[in-house]
């Protein structure tokens, strides 16, 4: 919850608009007033900290400062807050930047309030170097040494004992390989040379004063109990299987068990002091789960002969293993009441593919300016690189290549995914509509991730400057045929031309390509008038935008180029004042 807390006039309309802009994740405290909860700016302010994550303040940095420092706590516990000024010009993060949300949330109220721009002054961001805290990941160790070493360009080894897609980082981080060093963080943490080191490690290493750990999620722990088995019994098992087996705590994900045991006590009380979700499964489902110890008890008792060992198996998927085989619980003077196995998950690389839309940055969507940021690996067109440089972390390798090197890149993508990196496969418009994620999830398997991120079309950045051309039903078809047959092309546009749907052509024309455009265009005359309204549209959000409503019998080809996009009306398509309008079809249009 943001708490909203002001003093003026200015602050309280402020306050009101966040407030209307974020009904439910917002609560408002008065200084006065009818009706008020507080009677002071003082009271608001106490209040606000102690009840909400977050807390945006209406007033002077310096009298925030004033009021808060009483207040503090500490950096794990101390909510964010965010300062705007009376004129609603910066919203500056001014405390909890990382731990506490400030940060991200200066950002969001400067979207939300127009004119404001975001203040953040966290060491990190300005940098554009990945805070080791808001990775999402839990982090340990000489966190505050290391992160400064990476910003003052002092070399520090990255050692990964697991494959993770990590941001962008800085080249002074040089990824260390096992032959290249024996220490690997463990008790002391201190490398053959004393020098600074980034481990990824689910291992129960004692960082030094010069290690950072990052704990990467790799670990499930399933759990069988009896009825009643005590949550200290269940927990002190669980414990020990991690500390025997050398495991951080930290890099556990879930407690999975069988759906009878959702409601167990012990279990669930178990989990919730490890600090993670209890997860469960039927028990068909884990009946069928390899283990290397099945037993009679619990298929007589819940149906599956495994729950320990294939609820830890299931619950990291394909290609797990089981790291601390099935163990009981040790209860003193009478019978074991629990059992308790880890298994670890395969992690994967990450491909993002992402579309940048259709070239104007403000088309580009917040979604798309994160996965670029998450990205420790680009690929692209080199001309679409150029567009999206300077929002790429410093660190991050860049793989460009010209036109007609698609399958290239799809490929080259895959195998950066596959290789542990966090990559970005861009495309302009959306990178799913004639761009690379057809080939690139072609190419890709089950063995890595993929993210999806939808971008604004060509199509959709010409509807929107020719007027409402797509308000029924369409179709976009690309007129290039050096990969489809033009007698496939053809069949299509016919089809479209019979059934009066609007037609978005792409690729309509180019130098080695100009009778395709106009043979479409006639296709379509077979079944709609000359006067049939259509749009030209070269350069959608980008210099030299041009936009052309003319008619179906007086498009120029002429005039048309490959980035240009044609819109052709259907029967109903009408010209309004200068702009193509597509009816929808509602009742209530009829009469007009």
């Amino acid at each position: 919850m943001v708490g909203l807390v002001s003093a003026t006039a200015a602050g309280r309309r402020a306050r009101d608009r966040l407030a209307a802009a974020w009904p439910e994740a917002t609560r408002v405290y008065d200084t006065g007033g009818e009706g008020g909860t507080a009677g002071t700016v003082r009271e608001a302010v106490t209040r606000a900290f102690a009840e909400c994550d977050r807390l945006v303040c209406f007033l002077a940095t310096g009298a925030t400062v004033r009021l808060i420092a009483p207040l503090l706590g500490g950096k794990a516990d101390d909510p964010g807050v965010v300062c705007v000024d009376e004129a609603q010009r910066y919203a500056v993060a001014l405390l909890g930047g990382h731990a506490g949300g400030a940060n991200d949330l200066a950002h969001a109220v400067a979207e939300a309030l127009p004119g404001c721009r975001p203040v953040v002054t966290t060491a990190t961001d300005a940098a554009g170097v990945p805070g080791l805290d808001t990775l999402g990941l839990p982090v340990e160790g000489a966190v505050a040494a290391v992160s400064r070493a990476i910003l003052d360009g002092e070399p520090v080894r990255l050692v990964r004992h697991s494959v993770l897609p990590l941001p962008a980082l800085p080249p002074n981080v040089a990824e260390a390989t096992d032959s290249a060093t024996q220490s690997d963080g463990g008790p002391g943490g201190r490398g053959a040379d004393d020098g600074y080191t980034l481990l990824v490690s689910d291992r129960a290493a004692t960082p030094g004063d010069r290690t950072a750990v990052l704990r990467p999620p790799t670990l499930a722990v399933g759990v069988g109990a009896s009825r009643g088995a005590p949550a200290d019994e269940v927990a002190a098992l669980v414990g020990q299987a991690l500390a025997d087996a050398g495991l951080s705590p930290l890099s556990v994900t879930e407690l999975a068990t069988v759906e009878a045991k959702a409601g167990e006590e012990g279990i669930v009380e178990a989990a919730r002091r490890l600090g993670v979700p209890l997860r469960t499964y039927p028990a068909e489902e884990l009946a069928v789960v390899p283990v290397p110890h099945p037993s009679d008890a619990p298929l007589a008792a819940v149906g599956t002969p495994s729950v320990a060992e294939a609820a830890a198996l299931l619950a990291c998927g394909e290609g797990a293993e089981l790291v601390v085989p099935k163990r009981k619980s040790a209860p003193e003077g009478r019978a074991a009441m629990a059992t308790c196995a880890v298994a670890r998950r395969r992690h994967r690389g990450r491909l993002a593919v992402v579309g940048l839309g259709p070239g104007a940055r403000d088309l580009l969507t917040p979604r798309a300016r994160d996965e670029l940021r998450r990205a420790s690996v680009v690929v692209g067109l080199d001309q679409y690189v150029d567009q999206i440089r300077d929002l790429l972390r410093p660190g991050a390798r860049v793989l460009e290549s010209g036109l007609g090197a698609e399958e290239e890149r799809a490929r080259t993508a895959v195998a950066e995914a596959r290789a542990g990196h966090a990559v970005a496969l861009i495309g302009s418009g959306d990178a799913g509509v004639y761009a690379m994620a057809s080939p690139a999830l072609a190419e890709a398997s089950a063995d890595i991730d993929v993210v999806g991120v939808p971008g604004v079309t060509a199509a959709l950045a010409a509807a929107a400057l020719l007027g409402a051309p797509l308000g029924h039903d369409h179709v976009s078809i690309s007129l290039s045929d050096l990969h489809t047959p033009w007698e496939v092309i053809e069949r299509r546009v016919r089809a479209a031309a019979e059934s009066d749907l609007v037609v978005t052509f792409y690729n309509p024309r180019s130098r080695g390509r100009d009778w395709q455009l106009p043979k479409a265009l006639a296709l379509l005359a077979e079944h709609r008038a000359p006067h049939t309204p259509a749009g030209v549209v070269r350069n959608a959000s980008r210099p030299g935008e041009r936009t052309t409503v003319t008619t179906l019998g007086e498009l120029d080809p002429g005039t048309v180029d490959m980035m240009t996009v044609v819109t052709v009306g259907n029967t109903a398509t009408r010209t309004v004042a200068g702009r193509m309008v597509t009816p929808r079809g509602y009742r209530w249009q009829e009469s007009r």
